[in-house]
């Protein structure tokens, strides 16, 4: 008698595996893993790591870019109910000891290109007994080589265990502070930002995990490519939608960002679903259409994905003269909310994108009471499949997953403002609002309208403290190839968009704007550079 199946994420990739085993599941250049040989690898890791003395409820790192290894240690953990946890591969030692002590990590697999950092953390992460290495020859002491240790494993596994509320672990950025591990159910995670695995078939959420095997086999096999890390949120949870349809996750063979050869992939390996991150990831990639123009073909792409960063309405009307036939798509959301969705502003004034109401949305204000007239602002909560708080920290979990009339809403930290349709009109993220002489300006608004200005390549706005208005509006700027900078222009292009209260009152220049791989702005160094730059 088959074992009943459940929403973990093992059960869910093994069902598309024995639906479609002989479909291409993973490509990276000329490397390709059917579904049937990424599942097989997978138990084998899974049972090497469970012979190491990983358990069920043990938190394993992944400090790896896009490959295959990333997607084996991923379902590896989910399969004997360890909780895989992103890692980001740029921190140095002090921030990685920091994490992996605070998510009491027992086992971390990780690419030998970060062996230096990772050496001179471990030490002093008592719980950290078994490390992986992916690549490489000579080994430090207690470290073991990937590939041999996944050989050693046997695809006979079985896991009882296994249930709908085994913790999926997704680590916050820390850009407004230290990094927190988000502890997902696997069922929460599926509804609340992998669309139910039924988005691809226009399909409500799946009612029971068997509904996978019914209709994925008759889904066409797409290829998804995956540009962005996916030690990153937006980017693994599009790449594990992709892999609950059967279609193909295609990864850059290279470990750098190079736009035409990011489009070189595309058509190389029939890429049909592109997604980016924000403005700093589109851009190169829009000019190297715009430079070479009919230099490849891309008929076969059907969608330019965007989400976890603004994706600015003038480089997506630039996206639309070059690709007229490509469908464009904008989300939103986060680590402790999911993806909620969203649509572009439309005619609507003011902020970056509209949200419908629905019912696990609401509008709540600083003191936590449910606003729903017109006009009305607050803070973006979600309800229903959620997160069950911060790994460790029950104070920061208390204040994100708040209960409210006897539901857990997560409050996002997106401000919002309800308009006269009853649309929520995303402003921006609160933690980052700026208040100027009582006015609050949202930095994201203002990115929008500055990247009107021609010579505007990047721009991250802030707030710095100000005698008069107590904080001021500043923006800091990357200049375009070719281009130099006219302060009148920018201005010009800020008003037409913006009240006055809103324009920069000063503007620092820079030669590049910082982000993080995956394009997320860090405003914590811009701040920095502000406060120099003017003073």
């Amino acid at each position: 008698m088959s074992r009943v199946r459940t929403y973990n994420l093992a059960d869910l990739f093994e069902i598309v595996a024995d639906s479609v085993p002989d479909r291409i599941a993973f490509r990276c250049g000329p490397h390709q893993l059917s579904y049937r040989e990424l599942d097989r690898r997978a138990s084998r890791l899974a049972s090497a790591l469970r012979s190491r003395g990983v358990e069920r409820s043990h938190n394993v790192g992944i400090q790896l870019h896009n490959s295959a290894e990333y997607l084996e240690t991923f379902f590896a953990c989910c399969k004997i109910g360890a909780a895989p946890v992103n890692v980001n591969y740029r921190y140095v030692a002090d921030e990685l000891a920091y994490l992996f002590s605070s998510l009491e990590l027992r086992a971390l697999v990780y690419g030998e290109e970060f062996e230096d950092e990772v050496a001179r953390a471990r030490s002093r992460v008592p719980t950290l007994s078994t490390l992986l290495r992916v690549g490489g020859h000579e080994r430090p002491q207690g470290v073991d080589n990937f590939a041999e240790v996944l050989a050693s494993g046997s695809e006979q596994l079985d896991d009882p265990g296994r249930s709908d509320d085994d913790i999926y672990m997704l680590c916050t950025g820390g850009t407004t502070g230290m990094p927190k591990g988000v502890m997902w159910p696997h069922k929460a995670i599926v509804m609340a930002a992998l669309g139910g695995g039924g988005i691809y078939f226009g399909r409500p959420p799946i009612q029971s995990p068997e509904e996978l095997a019914e209709f994925v086999p008759h889904g066409p096999p797409l290829a998804y490519f995956a540009t962005a890390p996916m030690m990153h949120g937006a980017a693994m949870w599009a790449s594990l939608i992709s892999l609950l349809a059967g279609h193909t996750v295609v990864v850059n063979d290279q470990p750098r960002f190079d736009a035409e050869h990011i489009w070189d992939i595309v058509v190389r390996d029939g890429v049909n679903i592109l997604s980016i991150v924000g403005d700093a990831m589109a851009l190169p990639l829009i000019r190297a259409l715009e430079q070479h123009p009919g230099r490849w073909d891309l008929s076969r792409l059907i969608t330019f994905g965007n989400g976890g960063a603004v994706f600015s309405q003038q480089l997506q009307d630039r996206l639309k003269a070059v690709l007229p036939n490509v469908r464009i798509s904008n989300s939103m959301g986060s680590s402790e909310s999911g993806v909620i969705g969203g649509n572009d502003r439309g005619s609507h004034s003011g902020g970056f994108m509209a949200v419908e109401p629905r019912p696990d949305l609401a509008v709540i204000d600083d003191q936590h009471r449910f606003v729903s007239a017109p006009g009305a602002e607050g803070t973006l909560a979600r309800t229903g499949y959620t997160p069950v708080g911060y790994y460790g920290d029950p104070v920061k979990s208390a204040e994100t997953f708040v209960k409210i009339d006897g539901r857990v809403w997560v409050i996002t930290g997106d401000r919002v403002r309800i308009d006269e349709h009853s649309q929520y009109i995303v402003l921006g993220r609160g933690s980052i609002c700026i208040n100027t002489g009582g006015e609050k300006v949202f930095p994201e608004e203002v990115e929008e309208a500055a990247r009107r200005c021609p010579a505007v390549e990047d721009v991250l706005v802030v707030g710095i403290p100000d005698e008069r208005w107590g904080q001021k509006v500043v923006a800091v700027v990357s200049v375009a190839p070719g281009r130099s900078f006219d302060r009148a222009e920018f201005d010009a292009a800020c008003r037409a968009a913006l009240a006055g209260y809103k324009v920069p009152r000063d503007v620092v220049v820079c030669d590049e704007i910082r982000r993080s791989p995956a394009g997320k702005a860090d405003y914590a160094w811009a701040k920095r550079v502000a406060t120099e730059g003017v003073a």
